[in-house]
């Protein structure tokens, strides 16, 4: 199955690593809709960590499934997500994330990929 990738709207260039870790042992929807012209939604799977990146302001809402549905569990503002510049230069995905001129894609990639 494919997915599109979308990046970051190029007109904000501060940019936050976060780190979400689904520690339920129930399928997560990581979403975040308050940033306008850019849809992020990923599932994340129990004891999954997500990687990704986002704008300061940017809201990450957390639907845990059930049978046929989600319910809205909880919003967390990305910021209490970022990684501190120790844990992100420390992180194995820094090198790959750092390297190019154009990393956004790259980044959520990483995200995508990452199940530890």
């Amino acid at each position: 199955m494919s997915q599109i990738l979308d990046s970051i709207p190029s007109d904000k260039p501060e940019r936050l690593l976060c780190c979400y870790v689904n520690a339920t042992g129930k399928i997560q929807i990581a979403r975040i809709t308050n940033i306008p012209n850019w849809y992020f939604e990923r599932v994340v799977f129990p004891g999954q960590k997500l990687l990704f990146e986002a704008l300061q302001e940017a809201q990450l809402e957390i639907h845990t499934g059930m049978m046929a549905s989600s319910i809205l569990s909880d919003t967390i503002p990305c910021e209490r997500l970022a990684l501190e510049e120790e844990e992100e230069a420390s992180s194995p995905f820094h090198s790959l994330m750092n390297s190019g001129p154009d990393t956004s894609n790259a980044r959520q990639a990483v995200a995508i990929a990452s199940g530890n």
